[in-house]
């Protein structure tokens, strides 16, 4: 977890509070850095490292961020999210009417036929997004102190940098097998779910190493972003609900709530933004200029590691 770098005394002496411009460009890294496969946690662990800074702004802001990117992905996807929704409560509906009717079934009293649970490619989809967030879940609870350690070095986001550019160039390569829910097993959503659970770790994208994982699994090159996308969802309430506690003891001023909400409107347009580019990127196999990005910036990362104390 970030500790805030203000407090409140800085804060009432006007020193070092943050303005509406800090505000909205950080609300625009948090915007590119969430959906571009370039992993935000790793630069911010090569510059909390290098000039030794705590660049946290506090729990509060942080939390109104990740709504910002929250909110741009539930834009892009209103409509399948709405639908995944729906046959989700439909699921759960045709499970209860399916075990009443086995209890009706047992006495004799009907031979009415069972419901299809899994009946479409959303309901798939949906259980899909369960067995994947399962394994990202208990990562993330797991990897807490791991994380946090690897923060505090140099080689750690540089060698994950260069994972995540191997990933995104193999990516690019991945044969295109075009598959949708109703063709994917619940042992790929697995392999997708551990990937974004790694992905807690600095310098390893959450968007790179999720849509890389799904095309390595034969999605089609579309489904993967939506698939990756969507499945941030629960990953960044997770986030939220954990931080949440921590954020009613900080003390936050009045006067900069507006200032904070400015930081989460940016972080949402540029997110939108984003999400649509990157549908073009994946759709074209551009990933190789990000690669290309993340091997030079790890490589750097981890040469400094032997200089920098």
């Amino acid at each position: 977890m970030r500790q805030p770098l203000f407090n409140e005394m800085d804060y009432a002496c006007g020193r070092m509070g943050m303005t509406l411009l800090h505000s909205i460009l950080l609300g625009i890294v948090q915007g590119l850095t969430e959906f571009l496969p370039v992993s935000s946690s790793g630069h911010l662990a090569i510059i909390q490292n290098l000039f030794h800074l705590d660049i946290g702004e506090g729990v509060l802001f942080d939390i109104l961020l990740h709504i910002g990117t929250l909110g741009a992905v539930l834009v892009v996807y209103r409509k399948e999210i709405w639908q995944l929704i729906v046959e989700t409560l439909g699921m759960i509906a045709d499970l209860f009417f399916n075990l009443r009717l086995r209890a009706k079934r047992r006495k004799g009293e009907t031979q009415e036929r069972f419901r299809c649970i899994v009946s479409n490619n959303y309901r798939k989809m949906a259980v899909l997004m369960i067995v994947s967030t399962i394994p990202t879940a208990l990562i993330g609870l797991m990897a807490g102190k791991v994380v946090a350690d690897a923060a505090r070095t140099l080689i750690v986001p540089g060698i994950c940098l260069v994972v995540t550019a191997v990933f995104l160039f193999l990516s690019d390569r991945a044969d295109e097998e075009g598959k949708i829910p109703r063709d994917i097993n619940y042992r790929e959503g697995v392999i997708v779910g551990i990937a974004q659970g790694l992905s807690v770790l600095p310098g390893l994208s959450r968007s790179g190493v999720t849509i890389a994982a799904c095309l390595f699994c034969g999605f089609e090159r579309s489904f993967a972003v939506k698939y990756s996308f969507i499945l941030s969802i629960p990953a960044i309430l997770g986030a939220a609900v954990l931080e949440i506690s921590q954020a009613a003891s900080e003390p936050v001023m009045l006067s900069m709530i507006g200032i904070y909400l400015a930081g989460m409107l940016a972080a949402g347009l540029v997110g939108y933004l984003c999400i649509r580019w990157m549908l073009q990127v994946v759709r074209n196999r551009k990933f190789t200029y990000f690669a290309v990005y993340c091997l030079l910036v790890g490589i750097l990362a981890i040469v400094l590691h032997f200089f920098v104390s």
